[in-house]
């Protein structure tokens, strides 16, 4: 190219640059335009063939009109070169030799015709009716994706045909696009395209221009139009193009030369962040936005190679989108069976666990049951042998002698009248002790505590009939599970063991529940007992372990022959030793036994496995357990059908000790067989319940059917098993049954994804796969690619 020509394009390409249209008119010829525009009566001059009818513009090369073919009736536009100063004949024959080229392809504006020997010269185009793109973006914001995909994809069609007879269009924008009377659109103003070998650089218009492609030494290449099909798209789908921002635009625009500007144009492009904002319309896809970045790519060599590489893009999307169908009903089908399956499964699994622990608690509560009826009998027997055992005493001929000799004497009476109500020691209570008469009582009961040493009891004591302490005898081997053993009852170990009973000698104890058979110590009113009795529970001031004493009346004869109370014989027994089968090493499964008879005691623990693990220890209890609710069993709260919770696994001691675990219950109430006393020759169960005919625990005498049936203790045996441990087996089952639904889950999630590999591959397109492989620039190029050859150096001047 010669240098005339190219100071000539420089100048064309100048005028080309501005935001929204290729060319731009100077200040005279804007003016000059605006005269032409007033007032026009009529066209230039009348072409045969076609009746002018509308006067549709002017620029800076003419005007253009509308007219009517006459041979087929269509409305054509014919454009006047009226102004022949600054026209360009080798520009325009050029244009011209484009339109020829594109002739009867329908995405292109037609060239009808041109008549260069007029005067002026004109060519008559195809006119399309509803406007332009722009006019379409600016007047109408309600263009949805897939309006502008469809548009788009024309667009590419008909770019892909220019490119395919070898014509670089170079000026892709909004503007240059018409759209027909369906809305399709058409490319128009072939001004600046080039064909594919011409090697003369095009500009086209700020932000639709590739960046390559604002350099005044650049060789046209196909990607330029590939940047311009990313901006149309951006631009339809979010309004403006692609880094389009005022104070910079008005810059490049109007500061500079025009490298200058190109440069500055280029720097801008370079600096900015990937446009993102059409990520964000709604219905815009991942795939249709990658479409626009790849074509907005900075760097050429990213970019598609052409215009081929966008409708094969668009091809992609379109397969995807087809497939969303197929993928649902493949992909996401098999998923939510799987996910369906799962959660029945899982409610199945809950279910069958849930049942399997109910019947499981169902079982283990009745086997709990069947341990409490049978320890509750064991201590219910028990107790009925020390009641047997105190009124075998109670009845001896020679110890009612004995006991009625020494009360009858009359020093000891006179001691023991002056001793009522005194329950501290007095010079009284030290004579009465001594008394040589109170050596054969006492030798009487010590001898029948060796004789009973089998049944565990912990003391034998006799009181008057005034409740005065007369004598008393001690297990060497109970000692309050403290570690000391009385040589006797005067020693100061015994004081340690139980002051009530040790160095009680002469006090009086007729205000306690053994002598007057109430429910509490110390009644407003006091009578003794008229049967056997079973006390109320006290603790030994020693090692806080809980006592009961069973007592019953001692009668005499007087002279005349009638029955006289003497007093009462009482034995004393630890709950800690009261049989075997309430002592438990075993956190697994063990029997506690409460105080259920209503006062301040209800709810006490009497024995638990944890106070003889203390005791073992040589360890005193903690008064807390006697005396703090918290520590006490509620026992209308006992459920078999629900966890239990051990109150002693709230101590600190019981959390050391494992009981702060839940637990599986049964209780019973520990009852005693009156008929079976009756049949031993007992004269009578007394205790500190009401009795069944409902009077009331005052000394009367019983009712006959009082003496028939079931005495109730008051004494509550609860049978405890861990029911994580009773659960074990459930746990098992259901960690089986866990592990083969999963099993049978990952198996069918393996031949799922199987299944959508080979789908996968059979839908999968081979080319595609092919065009992956060798990456973006699609390998070595051909002059049938579409993107221009670089001149040799020879030609270069």
């Amino acid at each position: 190219m010669s240098d005339e020509g190219i100071a000539f394009h420089s100048t064309e390409l100048f005028l080309s640059m501005t935001a929204d249209r290729t060319e731009q008119q100077s200040s005279e010829e804007q003016q000059r335009s605006r005269n032409l525009s007033h007032d026009r009566s009529g066209p230039p001059m009348s072409i045969p063939g076609y009746e002018t009818r509308q006067f549709l513009g002017s620029g800076a090369y003419g005007e253009v009109w509308v007219a009517i073919d006459q041979n087929t009736g269509r409305r054509v536009a014919i454009k006047f070169y009226t102004h022949r100063g600054g026209l360009d004949w080798s520009l325009l024959s050029s244009e011209v030799e484009k339109l020829v080229f594109l002739a009867a392809d329908r995405y292109v504006v037609q060239l009808l015709d041109v008549g260069w020997e007029a005067d002026p010269p004109y060519y008559v185009m195809e006119f399309v009716e509803n406007g332009s793109l722009e006019d379409r973006i600016q007047e109408d914001e309600s263009i949805t994706v897939a309006q502008a995909v469809e548009i788009f994809r024309d667009i590419t069609t008909g770019l892909l045909h220019a490119h395919g007879k070898g014509v670089l269009h170079c000026d892709l924008k909004p503007a240059n696009i018409l759209l027909d009377q369906d809305n399709r659109p058409r490319l128009a103003d072939f001004g600046q395209s080039r064909l594919s070998h011409e090697q003369t650089p095009a500009l086209g218009t700020l932000f639709y221009m590739a960046p390559e492609q604002a350099d005044l030494q650049a060789v046209p290449d196909a990607r330029w139009d590939v940047y311009a099909l990313g901006a149309l798209l951006y631009c339809m789908l979010t309004g403006a193009p692609p880094y389009r921002e005022n104070q910079d635009e008005l810059e490049i625009d109007f500061d500079g030369d025009l490298g200058e500007r190109l440069d500055r144009y280029r720097a801008f492009l370079q600096s900015q962040d990937p446009p993102s904002d059409h990520r964000f319309i709604p219905g815009v896809d991942s795939q249709l936005a990658d479409i626009v970045d790849r074509c907005l790519t900075i760097d050429p060599q990213q970019r598609f190679a052409n215009v081929q590489s966008v409708v094969d893009a668009l091809a992609a999307r379109d397969r995807a989108r087809n497939r969303r169908p197929l993928l649902i009903l493949g992909f996401l089908g098999p998923l939510l069976m799987l996910l369906v399956t799962t959660v029945f499964a899982w409610w199945g699994y809950q279910q069958a666990v849930t049942s399997s622990e109910k019947m499981s608690l169902i079982s283990r509560s009745e086997g709990n049951g069947f341990a409490a009826d049978f320890v509750s009998e064991a201590v219910a027997r028990q107790i009925e042998g020390y009641f047997r055992e105190v009124e075998e005493l109670a009845k001896d001929p020679e110890f009612v002698a004995e006991l009625q000799n020494f009360v009858s004497d009359p020093e000891v009476a006179t001691l023991t009248e002056q001793l009522r109500g005194v329950r501290e020691r007095t010079s009284q209570s030290q004579m009465l002790e001594q008394h040589p008469q109170r050596a054969l009582l006492e030798k009487r009961i010590q001898d029948r505590l060796k004789e009973s040493e089998t049944m565990d009891i912990a003391s034998w004591f006799v009181t008057d009939k005034n409740g005065i302490h007369l004598a008393a005898a001690f297990d060497a081997t109970a000692v309050d599970q403290g570690g000391q053993t009385p040589s006797n009852p005067d020693s100061s170990n015994g004081e340690s063991v139980d002051q009530e009973q040790t160095s009680a000698i002469g006090r009086d104890f007729s205000w306690r529940t053994y002598f007057h058979g109430q429910p509490e110590d110390n009644p407003e009113t006091i009578d003794h007992i008229r049967r056997t009795h079973l006390s109320a529970v006290f603790q030994s001031q020693v090692t806080n372990v809980w006592k009961v004493a069973v007592s019953s009346p001692v009668y005499g004869k007087d002279e005349a022959g009638e029955e006289l109370f003497l007093g009462i014989v009482a034995l004393t027994v630890e709950f800690g030793r009261m049989g075997k089968q309430l002592d438990s090493n075993n956190n697994e499964r063990f029997y506690v036994l409460v105080d259920g008879r209503e006062g301040e005691k209800e709810g006490v623990i009497l024995q638990h496995p944890l106070f003889s693990q203390i005791l073992d220890d040589d360890r005193t209890l903690d008064t807390q357990f006697s005396t703090a609710s918290e520590y006490r069993v509620r026992l209308n709260e006992l459920n078999p059908d629900r966890e239990y919770k051990d109150p002693l696994g709230n101590h600190p001691e019981g959390i050391k000790a494992g009981y702060d675990v839940p637990f599986i219950v049964a209780s019973r109430n520990v009852r005693l067989d009156r008929n079976a006393m009756q049949d031993g020759g007992a004269n009578g169960i007394d205790t500190d319940t009401p009795a069944p005919d409902g009077s009331a625990r005052d000394g009367s005498a019983p009712d006959k059917a009082d003496s028939l049936a079931e005495a109730d203790t008051g004494l509550v045996v609860i049978v405890q098993e861990n029911y994580e441990n009773a659960m074990r087996p459930v746990g098992r089952l259901g960690s089986a049954l866990l592990f083969r639904g999963f099993s049978a889950l990952a198996v069918a999630i393996l031949v799922v994804c199987t299944m959508w590999y080979f789908v996968a591959r059979a839908l999968g397109d081979a080319n595609e796969r092919l065009s992956l492989r060798n990456g973006p620039g699609g390998g070595n190029s051909t002059i049938h690619s579409l993107e221009t050859l670089e001149l040799p150096n020879r030609l270069k001047r």
